[in-house]
């Protein structure tokens, strides 16, 4: 009995290895990219499988590798009639600009080498459930972002009654549905809208706790919180948005900073001002929510 319990166990994780290399396969035949793009990924895979990093300091080693490269906006949109998984580390927004980091740092916890390994990890963190099944299976709030890469996994989003979370953010989402002239896909196919829409409703009377601006001040209470390495969402207060802008978080002696994909510097920067200081200069903004990677 016990040997035909090791048998099953065997072909149990024989089927699993096989699917993963399945949708892998799948996943990379799906994916648009350069020779460029998949040169740049394993080198940064084998690099980072060398250096050995701390949690937290492996984010950092990802991130500051695309220190320099330039901001562009709409780097996903080049497909609106067949939605495909586009991989681009060359010109970057600030969301691709951590998706990528994320699945980087993801796949070298794990020992993973190879270009197919990570866009399989960039597919399942881009898309509900991992399948790319046109533009609205495609995650586009940030919140359903965190959502369902909680779910998988990935990463946790910190929350907590305490200072320096003084603050909720009640969601009210409807902007891409209010907005589609915005969205090159939803003016060709307004038929995407009621998909949208729905994703839309099932965020909206969502509550987040988050740190507000004022509470970026208290460096000592911060350092107790926010981590090397994790991701920062910018609260937005644009209506019918959920966040404004995102980064990865770094300190510095002076306090919590950002590396990110900047449209005002139009690159990808390691901030030179403190997150409080960032704010401050930001309208459409109110303060911060934290992501942690597992």
């Amino acid at each position: 009995m016990n040997n035909e319990s090791h048998r099953l166990r065997k072909w149990v994780v024989l089927l699993f290895t096989i699917q993963c290399s399945l949708l892998a396969s799948m996943a990379q035949e799906r994916c648009h990219y350069e020779a460029a793009d998949s040169i740049l990924i394993e080198q940064l895979l084998a690099d980072g499988n060398a250096q050995k990093c701390d949690k937290g300091q492996d984010v950092l080693y990802f991130a500051r590798k695309f220190l320099g490269k330039p901001y562009v906006a709409h780097t996903l949109e080049l497909f609106p009639d067949d939605e495909r998984l586009v991989l681009n580390t060359r010109e970057l927004d600030c969301t691709t600009y951590v998706d990528i980091v994320v699945a980087l740092t993801l796949c070298s916890r794990r020992g993973e080498t190879t270009f197919r390994q990570f866009v399989h990890q960039l597919h399942m963190q881009r898309y509900w459930n991992g399948v790319c099944d046109g533009y609205p299976s495609r995650i586009h709030y940030f919140t359903d972002w965190i959502r369902d890469n909680s779910r998988l996994g990935f990463v946790t989003e910190i929350q907590d009654t305490q200072p320096p979370f003084t603050a909720v953010q009640a969601l009210k989402v409807n902007y891409m549905n209010t907005h589609p002239q915005s969205y090159v896909s939803l003016k060709r196919h307004p038929e995407y809208l009621p998909l949208i829409a729905e994703k839309e409703r099932d965020l909206t009377g969502r509550k987040y706790r988050y740190i507000p601006t004022a509470q970026l001040a208290d460096s000592r209470v911060l350092r107790n919180t926010v981590n090397d390495g994790d991701i920062i969402a910018i609260t937005s207060l644009t209506p019918g948005l959920d966040i404004a802008h995102l980064g990865i978080a770094v300190w510095h002696d002076d306090g919590l900073h950002m590396i990110d994909a900047s449209s005002r510097h139009k690159k990808v920067v390691e901030e030179s001002i403190t997150m409080q200081q960032y704010l401050r200069n930001r309208r459409n903004a109110d303060g911060i929510r934290i992501v942690r990677l597992h």
